[in-house]
């Protein structure tokens, strides 16, 4: 939940029902909605969305809304529709995004507070249940793990014999789960009627979209073709690792991890199979078990590959082969992707536009610092410096753009504004400097 702390009530209640889910794998939980609408986990639950920020949704409901309001009496109110069953989720706001690593735009549904405080309660509430269930294998969306211990378990596994890589892409995968499978997947822990209820309804909640011409529309195709979780509400990344387990544990029931070796690391839609042997008949067990799953393999981007003769990217990284900077000698690891320093690259020259000459240097160097300071947090693992330094370049140079435009100067900038008054006056962020390549062992 971010940086906020969880109140010692509601860390009670997780703990106590996270126990009884490890204790007992066959428990089935009968009593739950009464602690969905308990006052402790909804104002929790308030805080941690207002914390996320978010536009309002197709109510119009904005959190300075709700604080003018009153913010106790409108959770108390909220508590009370859940407790006498009146509560009714409304339709999901649709907007645009850009894909990561693409041109394209993906949808992203933005429910309205209400629903987005109650998803998150029942999130609250759920997550300690299945995430004692949650295989190792599944990275994603858990208070326990990240995106870096997937990276780092797929290079454990490069170095350990499991060369031959499945690479795999979903067609995608949050729009094509299927809510009768999915429910049969809640169902095995969660028998109280209500949640059951709850969850059906958020699946297939109508889409509003703004046609362009001042108009909405409305689409119920979640409903219509009984597939989908809302991507953008606080209970779909749960809903998804919650299907994907039934990949993983497939594989492993059916044999398969065993006869070749293979070992899956998943993350959120994402996923790789490292395998010692027999990748080509493992990617045609992968596809057979996807089929029975209802799910589309993309088959453009779903490849096998040979390390250390090939390179695949995941999660941002390019895994392969490198090659020391001391000595020469060639390992398998990994480094940013192209794909990710490209998409960097637009973003800094983004910032630094001329459509954003109005603004302080101060202000475009804040926006800078945080997207250099946040690309290197995830970015810095194995060497990583040829990127630093590719980036400490481009900026630079944008900035140094940027500031002559803004100040109608003619020259290149670089004798007006030279690295020390860009890093000691502007106070830049210096990216190369701050890390020294590390090998794996130590990363």
């Amino acid at each position: 939940m971010g940086n906020l702390t969880t109140p010692p009530s509601v860390q009670k209640l997780q703990s106590a029902l996270h126990a009884k889910a490890k204790e007992e794998p066959g428990y089935r939980f009968y009593l739950l909605y009464d602690k969905v609408s308990r006052a402790d986990v909804l104002v929790f639950a308030y805080r941690c969305c207002k914390a996320n920020k978010g536009a309002a949704g197709v109510d119009g409901q904005t959190f300075e809304d709700i604080e003018a309001y009153g913010e106790v009496r409108w959770i108390r109110e909220l508590a009370q529709r859940l407790r006498n069953k009146t509560y009714e989720p409304d339709a999901v706001k649709r907007v645009w995004i850009p894909k990561p690593n693409s041109s394209k735009l993906r949808p992203l549904g933005v429910p309205t507070i209400a629903d987005r405080v109650v998803e998150t309660a029942a999130m609250l509430v759920l997550e300690p249940i299945f995430g004692a269930d949650l295989a190792p294998e599944q990275y994603a969306y858990r208070p326990d793990r990240g995106a870096h211990d997937a990276v780092r378990a797929v290079h454990s596994l490069l170095n350990t014999g499991h060369t031959q890589v499945i690479d795999a892409d979903l067609s995608g995968y949050f729009d094509s789960i299927p809510h009768a499978e999915l429910l049969q997947c809640v169902a095995r822990r969660i028998v109280d009627r209500h949640i059951l209820r709850l969850i059906k309804a958020w699946l297939v909640a109508p889409v509003d979209e703004d046609d362009g011409k001042g108009r909405t529309t409305r689409s119920r195709a979640n409903r219509d073709s009984k597939r989908g979780t809302p991507q953008g509400a606080p209970i779909s990344p749960l809903l998804s690792n919650l299907y994907m387990r039934r990949f993983v544990e497939g594989w492993r029931r059916l044999g398969c991890e065993q006869r070749w070796s293979a070992h899956i690391v998943n993350y959120a839609d994402d996923f790789v199979i490292c395998c010692k042997r027999g990748a080509p008949e493992a990617m045609v067990a992968m596809r057979r078990i996807m089929d029975r799953l209802k799910l589309t393999v993309n088959e453009e981007k779903t490849h096998l590959c040979e390390i250390p003769r090939e390179r695949f990217d995941f999660l941002g990284y390019t895994f392969g082969r490198c090659y020391s900077r001391k000595d020469g000698h060639a390992y398998i690891g990994t480094r940013p992707s192209k794909k990710s320093i490209k998409r960097m690259v637009a973003s800094i020259s983004e910032v630094t536009d001329r459509r954003t000459g109005m603004l302080d240097a101060e202000e475009i160097v804040g926006r800078l610092n945080r997207k250099l300071t946040g690309w290197a947090n995830y970015f810095c693992l194995g060497p990583v410096s040829p990127a630093y330094q590719q980036l400490d370049t481009h900026v630079r140079e944008r900035l140094r753009r940027w500031l002559c435009k803004k100040h109608k100067d003619a020259s290149t900038g670089s004798s007006r504004f030279p690295d020390q008054f860009l890093y000691e006056k502007l106070g830049l962020v210096r990216l190369a400097p701050r890390t020294h390549d590390l090998p794996w062992a130590k990363a």
